[in-house]
């Protein structure tokens, strides 16, 4: 019953109601691809309507708390991320708190339709964005304020490195178009909750551009994603009843 799915009863039926925690477009096709954090990985078809789910374990391992997910705009490939396999979206504050790295990077392609496992070990791993030239994928650590960066192509390709350790408490990561740049989600989590919550601009090089502080306009809210269309700032939170906008 949709009504068991809304406000504080919700929370309760999570393991069945699901939690879309990632979302992107496959701007060929029009699927929508969702990363639901209990639920597992799922398309909805061009149009709207029902979702399918395409898979909720790897290698016999269920998900537990799917998190950030991206399209290559290219070749359709899917990036998301799991951001404990200890803990459920219900016990993020524990999943924090531990600071266990039991994070994952996983792909699927469409194509072969098998999901696969790129990095493990990653320390709240939330976001992750492909870049413009799918060359790499970078991939957020929230609980480690680290970003890093999974060579999809060329000599590297099938290694990770450290792309930077500048962005506080990262979440989502956002490409700027074909730019080169990204926006990332970032809040400074402290014993007494989220404060200084901002929209960071990086570049392909991990090199700081911008900071935007929301916090005059939306208070600490726990913001999760920052993403720039036509001139605009639209700002997601996990702890508001809002999505924002701010004019660049």
């Amino acid at each position: 019953k949709s009504q068991w799915c809304d406000g504080a009863l919700g929370i309760a039926y999570m393991s069945k109601c699901g939690r879309p925690a990632g979302i992107s477009f496959n701007n060929k096709t029009g699927e929508l691809y969702v990363a639901d954090a209990p639920l597992g990985l799922h398309v909805i078809p061009r149009g709207g309507g029902y979702a399918k789910k395409i898979a909720d374990s790897v290698d016999g391992k269920p998900f537990l708390f799917l998190d950030g997910l991206d399209v290559d705009p290219t070749t359709g490939v899917v990036y998301f991320t799991s951001f404990s396999s200890k803990f459920s979206l219900g016990d993020v504050l524990k999943a924090v708190a531990s600071k266990y790295a039991t994070g994952k990077l996983f792909k699927y392609d469409p194509s072969k339709k098998v999901v696969s496992v790129l990095l493990e070990g990653l320390s709240g791993s939330a976001g992750c964005a492909v870049s413009s030239d799918g060359s790499f994928m970078l991939v957020s650590q929230f609980t480690k304020s680290n970003i890093k960066r999974y060579w999809i192509k060329g000599p590297k390709a099938g290694s990770s490195e450290d792309f930077t350790n500048a962005v506080s408490n990262p979440d989502n990561i956002k490409r700027i178009g074909s730019s080169g740049n990204y926006w990332v989600a970032s809040v400074v989590n402290t014993a007494t909750g989220p404060t200084n919550p901002s929209a960071v601009k990086v570049n392909s090089d991990g090199k700081v551009l911008q900071t935007i502080s929301v916090k005059d306009k939306f208070g600490d809210t726990l913001v999760s994603e920052v993403n720039e269309f036509e001139g605009r700032l639209y700002v997601g939170t996990l702890s508001g009843p809002f999505a924002g906008i701010i004019d660049l």
